[in-house]
């Protein structure tokens, strides 16, 4: 029993309490309230650095980042403008990572886009920006995080929370949609391109092998992002995921196994669920967090 327990614990190298002490990780969208719930959530489990990445830096972090002052103290973040779908941006970002900390550990895509919600509607250019945001970013982040993710680190760096990193390993988190499992669920360039994002994963899995590195994708049901009908642009051209008030409690209730629809910290999460040592046996996997939702009945997944 002895060997066996020593066998399970030189194969991880992660810790057994799932504190991420010492990882420096990416999040994109980070101005969006997913975004800001699996930063928290990093931040809560110990993560050393996260970079906050968006189109542009601005004033909607403040409020998170004098929490998380207050709640994670050791946990350092940090604005970073970024365009996700630009390959040159996605590489000097992780140039300055590697500069300024020498390690790089999780790397979450949350820069998902809705897009117009009908065919007649989208646009060739619509559905152009549906693919950068919600595949291309995952794709960019397949193909160039995993050798950042192999740096070893053998002495602690000069910053809190730090720890060495003797082994290579990461996680790449790819938040998409239920719509990356069928159709229906909004318009044709949002459920193509989340079906995208979740081929990234599962063609990563190959493509990874042997570096240490995992990926898994979350796919959201509804979340209520804290927008209504008022103030949401139907063409979806800012937007993540569409408002929660689009379907009534009623409908929510019935259509829903939980009744209701899921928060951004929900998501949060299941994201450092899957950044941590509690998921270390986990890649390619597609974890749908819909309320139950999906199985009850396909057809009336709510939009």
């Amino acid at each position: 029993m002895a060997g066996t327990e020593m066998e399970a614990e030189h194969f991880s190298p992660y810790r057994a309490d799932g504190k991420l002490y010492g990882f420096v990780c990416v999040v994109t969208g980070a101005q969006q309230p997913v975004g800001q719930a699996i930063m928290q959530e990093l931040a809560a489990h110990g993560a050393a650095c996260i970079y906050a990445c968006d189109q542009a830096t601005s004033t909607s972090y403040d409020t998170l980042i004098s929490t998380l002052s207050t709640t994670s103290p050791n946990t350092k973040i940090i604005p970073y403008p970024l365009t996700v779908a630009s390959e040159a941006e996605t590489l000097t970002l992780i140039d300055e990572i590697l500069n300024s900390f020498g390690r790089l550990d999780v790397w979450v895509c949350s820069s998902g886009l809705l897009g117009p919600p009908s065919i007649d509607a989208t646009t060739p250019n619509d559905l152009q920006k549906c693919f950068e945001a919600n595949s291309m970013a995952p794709f960019f982040a397949l193909k160039y995080a995993p050798p950042a993710m192999g740096k070893l680190m053998l002495e602690k760096g000069n910053y809190p929370n730090a720890e060495v990193k003797g082994q290579a390993y990461g996680s790449i988190v790819v938040v998409s949609s239920v719509a990356s499992g069928y159709g229906g669920c909004w318009g044709v360039g949002y459920t193509m391109s989340c079906h995208a994002a979740l081929g990234v994963v599962r063609a990563g899995v190959a493509v990874l092998k042997g570096t240490g590195v995992r990926i898994n994708c979350i796919s959201p049901g509804q979340i209520n992002v804290g927008v209504d009908l008022h103030n949401f642009d139907m063409r979806g051209m800012t937007a993540q995921f569409p408002p929660a008030s689009l379907q009534s409690k009623q409908n929510q209730q019935k259509d829903i196994g939980l009744e209701r629809a899921g928060l951004p910290i929900e998501v949060g999460r299941v994201a450092g669920f899957l950044a941590s040592g509690f998921s270390s046996y986990i890649t390619g996997a597609n974890l749908v967090v819909d309320g139950g939702a999906s199985v009850m009945n396909p057809l009336t997944v709510p939009i």
